[in-house]
């Protein structure tokens, strides 16, 4: 029979996952309960989708901030380093931050505007319009910003992400200095050691950047790569 009904995604709740827990056990169970409590059929090349996150908490799977800002501190001299492109997220990259920020002595934040790489939006468009600024050619300080746009919140979280990145450095003991581009050799004006943060664009991100004349220059793909065959950005962190 001809298919009526395109592809159909479900979201399946699960127990809380701790560690050592039997992850395909529990998601088996929970995937079949799951099935008999809504009424839907489980067909052959269905597919089920497991989020890293509970992979790593079953695993026990974890980075240290401590961690993390001695590998930073190794890789990238612990001094001045450049930190590029991140996403505006609290549970995500924000607590990455922390030990970034704890394995150098300053940090110069440059963020994309007028969102990051998945959305999240720093000012609007019609706001650059009427400032009259270019995202594509103009580098803005944090003074200049400020001046421009003033506090912007997110509409969900309602967190200024800019004041909340550079809080998270500061507590971590280090300098902080916040500018804005979507040029990355814009770093370079204040360092030439660079941790570039984007995901989709990081491979061009470090060939620019290298062609230009950074000295170091490495992704979230870099970071406790030794001795943990994943992607920092798919751990989870405490």
């Amino acid at each position: 029979m001809e298919r009526k009904v395109g592809t159909v995604s479900r979201g399946i709740r699960c127990p809380i996952i701790r560690e050592k827990d039997d992850l395909a056990k529990i998601v088996t169970e929970s995937v079949i309960a799951a099935s008999q409590s809504e009424g839907f059929e489980l067909r052959d090349r269905d597919v089920v989708a497991v989020t890293e996150s509970i992979v790593a908490r079953s695993q026990g799977n974890y980075a240290s901030i401590e961690a993390i800002a001695k590998d930073v501190r190794e890789k990238l001299g612990g001094q001045t380093i450049g930190v590029i492109f991140p996403i505006l997220s609290r549970n995500r990259f924000a607590i990455c931050l922390r030990g970034i920020a704890k394995g150098a002595k300053k940090v110069v934040l440059m963020l994309s505007y007028p969102s990051d790489e998945v959305g999240n939006e720093l000012v609007s468009l019609d706001a650059l319009d009427e400032a009259g600024i270019d995202p594509y050619r103009d580098v803005l300080d944090l003074k200049k910003y400020r001046e421009l746009f003033g506090e912007n919140k997110h509409p969900f979280t309602g967190v200024d992400y800019v004041d909340y990145y550079a809080g998270l450095i500061q507590e971590m003991e280090a300098e902080v200095e916040v500018i804005f581009s979507n040029q990355p050799q814009s770093i370079l004006a204040y360092t030439d050691h660079v941790l570039t943060c984007d995901i989709h664009t990081r491979a061009r991100t470090k060939r620019l950047l290298l062609k230009a004349g950074a000295k170091v220059v490495l992704g979230l793909d870099d970071i406790l790569n030794q001795w943990m065959a994943v992607d920092l950005m798919n751990i989870m962190v405490y």
